[in-house]
């Protein structure tokens, strides 16, 4: 008879309000709350624990393709107030997980204190919006909120590709599909090649990982849909960047040519610990405009940050930079945690009169 039980460890993350659970073999399990590791009063794992802790929610399929392939992504529904996805994969033959807490209501962008620009591109009919940042930065949950945000305001097809599914849209006043990879869907690049045949209005692909998937998301930009996605990149720049570099050099004129006309908006964010505890999400915005969209195409990406720079006060866009100034004379936020997260610390450092 089974000695370990998952429950008290995942009710341990939704008691202290952590975003994360590890479960690492020659450790004991530790939580990530605020940003910061924190380790349980609990006995150190083997890796056989691990895989008696996590048989609870993988599949035949998915214990066989652990052994296969070394790794294997999924959700765990816990409870009606919690669900998980998880990674479990291996480290020096042994088993260890990582399950991050995803939240089962949606939240609404201004629960987010998401500025207006974020509602105004949930109104688009048509372009591509990124959302980008490290691992655990909150783009999922900024999707979600924005997918909420046309879900109960408009009367759209909304189809979902992701792995795995994370937040599950109730419809309202749209009709929304949740595909995802390997169980709906072979994988990201079928989900895309078959979506158009399927009356979609908004498309939101959970991760651009390879060029097929970037250039099926682009095609589908340009064809009339509303399609979201995200990247693993800081800053706007960095992003525009990677994905032309995505494409081998005689493709890349054509991939510049079809960015800068169904590109829309790129947010790039990350998440910083608050004063008193929590964390705040700061937001990097750029919109497209004439002068973005010509940058990108004569090969000047490094000059959209100062047009962003000068745009801030006419066109919705901001810096991440502004954006860190204003949480530490609201009080929100420290200067040092401000420092740490800044793409461009120097300048911070300029703007807030240090050396």
């Amino acid at each position: 008879m089974s000695q370990l039980n998952i429950a008290p460890l995942v009710q341990a993350v939704v008691d202290n309000k952590a975003s994360d659970l590890h479960l690492n073999a020659g450790d004991k399990p530790s939580l990530r709350i605020d940003g910061s590791l924190v380790k349980l009063n609990y006995q150190e794992l083997t890796g056989a624990d691990v895989d008696e802790l996590c048989s609870v929610f993988l599949s035949d399929r998915q214990k066989k393709r652990l052994k296969e392939q070394g790794e294997v992504d999924g959700m765990y529904a816990y409870s009606q107030e919690a669900r998980f996805r998880f990674n479990v994969y291996k480290t020096l033959r042994q088993t260890s997980a990582a399950l991050r807490l995803i939240p089962t209501k949606t939240p609404l962008l201004e629960d987010l204190n998401a500025p207006d620009v974020f509602t105004n591109l949930t109104k688009l009919h048509r372009g591509l919006v990124l959302v980008t940042g490290p691992t655990g930065s909150g783009k999922s949950t900024t999707l979600a909120s924005m997918i909420h945000e046309i879900n109960r305001t408009q009367k759209r097809h909304i189809v979902t590709i992701e792995d795995p599914v994370e937040f599950l849209h109730t419809p309202i006043k749209s009709v929304i599909s949740h595909r995802e990879v390997e169980s709906d869907t072979k994988d990201f690049t079928s989900g895309l090649k078959y979506v158009l045949r399927q009356d979609p209005d908004v498309i939101l692909i959970g991760e651009m990982r390879d060029k097929e998937t970037i250039a099926a998301a682009l095609t589908a930009a340009e064809t009339g849909h509303l399609v979201f996605g995200t990247l693993h990149t800081n800053s706007a720049p960095k992003s525009i960047n990677r994905i032309i570099d995505s494409f081998e050099a005689a493709e890349q004129s054509q991939i510049r040519a079809m960015l800068a006309s169904s590109l829309q908006a790129v947010i790039s964010q990350t998440l910083v610990p608050k004063i008193g505890g929590g964390r705040v999400a700061v937001w990097e915005i750029m919109i497209n405009n004439d002068a973005i969209s010509n940058l990108i195409r004569e090969q000047k990406i490094h000059q959209i940050y100062s047009t962003m720079q000068l745009g801030q006060n006419t066109t919705g866009m901001q810096t991440q930079t502004k954006n860190l100034v204003n949480l530490i004379n609201q009080g929100i936020i420290s200067q040092d945690y401000a420092i740490n997260a800044a793409y461009y610390p120097d300048e911070l450092k300029r703007q807030l009169g240090m050396r």
